[in-house]
């Protein structure tokens, strides 16, 4: 390992600290997430909890780069997302970061595969690697023999499993998730659980994952609490592996 590789393992994935967001409408002025500092190793699986409008999705949304901040700083994997123009912003975040959202977000008209590749090939990916590595991904997931269906040809918990698919096939460094079961039964919502949790143990992959349910925040190992747009909580929890 080179000395750089060594540095870049030794810090942590995530570091945000200070991080400010103010909404803006008119006159209006809502403070999201006030002065917020959070550091997240690499392979940890980080729940997020807190009652509606405690800026949950904000948190993600703004640590992930797809929203501004208003002050602060957050880096991953290193590099200071804010310090990035757009054009390099968006490239990172399609290398480094995955997301898997509770509407599914997937292309109608396109194959489980064609949605799963479709990351790959928007990053320089040539196109028959790229399908291997979808379908590869799917197998992983437990879909590899519905790689040709459509997404209306898939139950909810298939499609979010193509979801969790198309996070995770160009190998990023933290894939997040925002109420990756709210759309779900709660059948379909344990075996989605139940697949994050074995990617993050056996392969290492780091999760930070928004909820509402108790139930989920009680099992996963680190759980962030948060109120008004601050974190009140950061606890480490242990809970029977499974």
């Amino acid at each position: 390992m080179t000395e750089t590789e060594t540095e870049s393992r030794s810090r942590p994935l995530l570091a945000a600290t200070g991080v400010r967001k103010v909404y803006r409408t008119g006159s209006v002025e809502v403070t999201a997430l006030r002065d917020l500092d959070l550091t997240v190793e690499r392979g940890e699986l980080v729940g997020v909890m807190g009652p509606s409008g405690s800026g949950k999705t904000t948190l993600l949304n703004c640590l992930s780069g797809l929203d501004d901040i208003d002050a602060g700083r957050v880096e991953v994997d290193g590099r200071d997302l804010f310090a990035m123009s757009d054009a390099e912003r968006t490239e990172h975040r399609a290398r480094a970061m995955g997301f898997v959202f509770q509407a599914f977000n997937l292309i109608p008209v396109f194959s489980a595969a064609e949605n799963v590749e479709l990351p790959l090939l928007l990053t320089g990916t040539p196109p028959r690697e790229a399908r291997a590595r979808a379908e590869a991904m799917l197998e992983r997931v437990g879909l590899g023999h519905r790689v040709a269906h459509r997404p209306n040809e898939l139950s909810g918990g298939e499609q979010q499993r193509v979801t969790i698919a198309r996070a995770l096939v160009a190998r990023p460094a933290v894939v997040w998730a925002d109420e990756p079961t709210g759309n779900l039964d709660s059948g379909m919502a344990e075996q989605v659980m139940e697949l994050l949790q074995t990617l993050n143990r056996e392969e290492g992959q780091t999760i930070v994952l928004v909820t509402h349910d108790e139930a989920i925040g009680r099992r996963l190992p680190r759980l962030v609490r948060m109120r008004d747009g601050r974190l009140v909580a950061d606890t480490l929890q242990a809970f029977p592996v499974g």
